[in-house]
């Protein structure tokens, strides 16, 4: 029996690419029906996370014209993260299967065949893993590395060279809904969901136009969102580290008083004095800001905001454009 499946792509500003993946995603979806791999009311849903080009009208457009393109719209911009929950979250309610995947087709469109064997073989969670890193930079194929490697030591089972291409059957995303963080880091939580899951190998391209939405300051954004939204051993840390040099001024106090007590006339030494408020100044304040991190996102979780809100939804079984105003 062919499942149906929905294709989940976040969007913001996409307006330069978006003509060429809807090209690229109807051919693919309509292959895989032909080959009776996917059902003939499988979809592509467009995620409109605030954009401020002509993306949405893009979108609305395509809706009309192409029998597979749905659409979300969100009411604001609330980041690539909860744009795909919602995604996930509204497409579960008409697809048996989900593959998200990002609208630049740096991911490769034919691994879905793959994902969808993988799920055949009773896999709920399939990740699109990359191959390689040859096309990255020094510089990101060398942080890329460090940040998964900190990841996992820190505890959290993220998938190594994975983003957030993946295929979740419905059961994982019923599963997922009860999950509630609003600081959200989805790489983190969906391998907590556990079920059976899979791998899929692919070359990732470059971006196929526009402009990447994550520079520098948005990915390391990202990674200390996915750093403290998933451990507290930087506070573990922060305490052996305290710990630890509280034992060393204790060695130094002992080491003075003894100094003193053999040359009575022996001044303390100027640059050490400086040395030593500079490194603990600095350690405090160093502290102080991580757990004022985490008191932050402890805050933005008791106010219990709802993570997005819906504007508009465009599907095919309603070619009339419907407000739902719908919250999570």
């Amino acid at each position: 029996m062919s499942k149906i499946l929905y294709v989940v792509v976040p969007c913001y500003n996409e307006e330069e690419v978006l003509e060429l993946t809807t090209q690229k995603l109807t051919e693919k979806l309509t292959k895989m029906i032909d080959d009776k791999i996917i059902d003939e009311e499988s979809k592509i849903m467009y995620v409109n996370d605030g954009s401020k080009d002509k993306t949405w009208e893009m979108i609305t457009k395509y809706n009309k014209e192409n029998e597979f393109v749905t659409g979300v719209c969100l009411s604001r911009n609330r980041g690539h993260q909860n744009a795909l929950l919602a995604g996930l979250m509204t497409a579960k309610e008409h697809a048996d299967i989900v593959i998200s995947m990002d609208a630049d087709l740096q991911d490769d469109i034919d691994a879905m065949d793959r994902f969808i064997e993988e799920y055949d073989k009773g896999c709920d969670i399939v990740y699109g893993v990359r191959s390689s890193r040859e096309k990255d930079t020094f510089f990101k194929k060398n942080t890329a590395l460090a940040f998964y490697k900190m990841m996992n030591m820190l505890g959290a089972e993220v998938v190594y060279n994975h983003a957030d291409y993946r295929l979740m059957s419905k059961r994982a995303l019923n599963e997922l809904e009860n999950y509630k963080e609003v600081n959200l880091f989805l790489r983190g939580i969906i391998p907590l969901i556990g079920f059976k899951t899979s791998k899929v190998e692919y070359v990732r391209a470059e971006r196929a136009a526009g402009e990447s939405k994550y520079p520098l300051k948005k990915m390391i954004n990202f990674a200390l969102e996915g750093i403290l939204s998933f451990s507290v051993k930087p506070i573990r840390i922060i305490t052996s580290t305290g710990f630890g040099i509280s034992a060393l001024s204790f060695i130094y106090l002992i080491y003075v008083i003894i100094s003193h007590i053999i040359a009575q006339n022996a001044q303390p030494g100027w640059t050490t004095i400086i040395a030593l408020i500079c490194l603990f100044g600095g350690f405090q304040i160093l502290c102080i800001g991580i757990i004022g991190e985490y008191i932050g996102k402890i805050y933005n979780e008791t106010k219990q905001r709802p993570r997005f809100i819906i504007d508009k939804v465009l599907l095919k079984e309603n070619e009339n454009e419907k407000a739902n105003n719908s919250v999570l």
